[in-house]
């Protein structure tokens, strides 16, 4: 099967491996056969700490909390291979999706031309649409850790159209089931790599016989020995997910549009949209359909809301939060913990900038050079809707497409604020 070019993405970071030219990657995943012969590196994780910003139930306020997030890439040959097994996949994963009545309802890692804001617009539509409505959000604890080896060969196997795994594709398979990975912080101890300036030790990690002997021979490889789980951070995970969820998606939308309802997921976020009455009832199935493919429903992130026709128009009883909006019936904002995180990033963008500033004038005046000013075109695009790809254009644009005056409201303040800071 001929697979378009545009998996071909040109790594640079630091691995066990070098970076390839694109006639090597091509002719690597070209062929199955080397495919199948192929010997994967172990992936490199790390963890990255963002901060999360979230309701405080005691306290009644918004509190920021940290959340770890572990991050794994993949060598670079492995990487264009898990690419282009990704493509080809996807191909074939459309091409069921054409044929299947769910089609709508899978919203994440696919080229819809399509982004969140309209996703939440087609979920609040139907809302409205039914009026007197049921929701459910829930979604799965730790997705990408939880899935089950047999069924994603199974699911595997289905979209391809075969009983058993080519060899190649056994191998993609084996390489993710089985995953083998080395902790980003012990190997460059091991290797004495300075973590502040990794590429002066070469530009790979280490060369294959030092892989052999310090690597492995310190132990310092870990073996996926479970029955589940994939690395969420290579270029075919995301599919994967989708195509394992293929008979659940299935399963759910029938059951919902039974009942006259509508039913979405974006990756492991589930959103359950059914007539009053109804919402408990497709709850269970749900749980019952996870239980059938091994995945655990998260119960603390399980929400029910009651949507009700009244004279006033459409109420909730709770707002709706879903994908970075929240929803009442009759009005769309931005979640307030986004608007909350987005300023404290502003502010310690700014406060950046000016210590940057300080340190190069100092340097300046040392030399007999006059002091420059605050570098305010970069602050202003990065923060404000002179910017093209930040969070205050982004919900300009959410306010166009939703038709939310609201979200302009909520995102006017911004602007005086970062005034004031650059001061």
């Amino acid at each position: 099967m001929n697979v378009p070019l545009e998996w071909y993405r040109r790594r640079t970071y630091l691995h066990f491996d070098m970076p390839i030219s694109e006639s090597a990657a091509i002719s690597i995943t070209g062929n199955p056969a080397v495919v199948a012969r192929h010997a994967f590196y172990p992936f490199i994780t790390f963890t990255i700490t963002s901060k999360k910003v979230k309701w405080d139930k005691t306290l009644k306020k918004l509190s920021i909390v940290p959340k770890p997030r572990p991050v794994s890439y993949a060598s670079h040959v492995d990487s264009h291979i898990y690419a282009y097994y990704g493509a080809l996949l996807s191909d074939r994963y459309e091409a069921h999706l054409r044929e299947a009545e769910y089609e709508p309802a899978v919203l994440a890692f696919r080229k819809l031309s399509k982004s969140n804001i309209h996703f939440a617009k087609e979920a609040f539509a139907a809302i409205a649409k039914i009026g007197n409505a049921d929701v459910i959000t829930t979604d799965i604890r730790d997705f990408f850790g939880n899935l089950d080896h047999k069924i994603l060969k199974a699911a595997w196997c289905s979209i391809l159209g075969v009983d058993a795994l080519p060899k190649d594709h056994y191998t993609v398979f084996k390489s993710l089931t089985k995953f083998a990975q080395v902790d980003k912080r012990n190997l460059y101890a091991a290797l004495h790599i300075s973590p502040n300036n990794p590429r002066a030790s070469g530009p790979r990690i280490c060369e294959p016989d030092e892989f052999r002997q310090v690597v492995r021979g310190s132990k310092l490889i870990e073996t996926n020995a479970l029955a589940r789980g994939i690395p969420q951070g290579s270029p075919i995970s995301a599919l994967l997910s989708n195509i394992y969820m293929a008979n659940f998606d299935e399963l759910m939308w029938n059951a919902v549009t039974a009942w006259g309802g509508k039913y979405f997921r974006y990756c492991d976020d589930m959103l359950i949209i059914a007539p009053h009455g109804r919402g408990k009832d497709l709850l269970k199935l749900a749980q019952q359909f996870a239980d059938l493919h091994k995945l655990p429903l998260h119960p603390d992130k399980t929400e029910e809301r009651t949507f009700t026709v009244t004279s006033g128009g459409l109420m909730a009883d709770k707002p709706l939060q879903y994908l970075g909006f929240v929803f009442d019936g009759k009005r769309v904002i931005l979640r307030s913990a986004s608007l909350a995180r987005y300023s404290d990033r502003m502010k310690r963008g700014v406060r950046l900038a000016k210590a940057t500033m300080r340190s190069r004038n100092d340097l300046r005046v040392g030399r007999g050079e006059a002091p420059i000013s605050l570098h305010k075109r970069k602050l202003y695009k990065r923060y404000s809707y002179l910017g093209r790809r930040n969070f205050v254009s982004y919900a300009l644009r959410a306010a166009g497409i939703l038709e939310a005056k609201e979200i302009k409201r909520q995102v006017k303040p911004l602007w005086k604020r970062l005034r004031k800071q650059m001061i």
